[in-house]
């Protein structure tokens, strides 16, 4: 063996030993490492249904059930869920009398895991009452969903909602037209957005500045 293929086969000695010492580094550039993580109590036949999420809101969920895994259970388990549409009857407008477009607002996505798309309009009635109506209206499903009214016109958090607003009621579907009353005597220069909110965990899905 001449010298040449003599060092050539030194150096690809040596470089196959500094490959095995330094797989750890380079593996990666290689190699996969494909998750499939269950959702901690998710129902079985949910978990599937999990696995084909978005990446980014499998990432959100999983790491809101690190800080509360009852909360994080319930919302994924909602969001699984199927739509909750309002029924066709209830999506017609209502008979009004030269309504008055009070004002008029779109509602917005929050983050990953919680947004909403439509309209959200107020109308004023001959006789001062008002009706808060949704078009085109989706929004992310949850649990325990209300319709508020809130002082502060873009709360995208339970401290930016508070505890003094108003609530008009559960959410009638998470998708369809539907129709709200609005109590007499609320002042809406106060009260300035239209909130999809989860009250049991205080947790704004959509909102809509008027």
């Amino acid at each position: 063996m001449n010298i040449r293929l003599r060092l050539l086969v030194i150096l690809l000695g040596a470089l196959g030993v500094v490959a095995i010492f330094t797989f750890p580094l380079w593996r990666p550039l290689l190699v996969n490492d494909v998750v499939d993580e269950a959702f901690p109590g998710l129902a079985a036949d949910l978990q599937d249904d999990f696995t084909r999420m978005p990446a980014e809101e499998q990432a959100a969920f999983l790491e809101m059930a690190q800080t509360d895994p009852n909360m994080a259970l319930e919302l994924v388990t909602a969001a699984l869920s199927p739509d909750t549409p309002v029924a066709e009857d209830e999506q017609a407008m209502p008979v009004m009398t030269d309504p008055v477009t009070v004002a008029r607002a779109s509602f917005i996505t929050i983050d990953a895991l919680h947004g909403g798309e439509g309209t959200a309009t107020v109308y004023q009635l001959p006789d001062e009452s008002r009706v808060l109506r949704f078009e085109d209206f989706r929004v992310t499903n949850g649990p325990d969903l209300h319709v508020i009214l809130t002082k502060n016109p873009d709360p995208r958090d339970a401290a930016a909602v508070g505890t003094d607003y108003i609530d008009l009621g559960l959410l009638k579907g998470n998708v369809g037209n539907q129709n709200y009353d609005i109590p007499a005597g609320i002042d809406l220069t106060e009260y300035q957005a239209v909130v999809i909110y989860c009250v049991q965990f205080r947790v704004v899905f959509s909102t809509a500045t008027l």
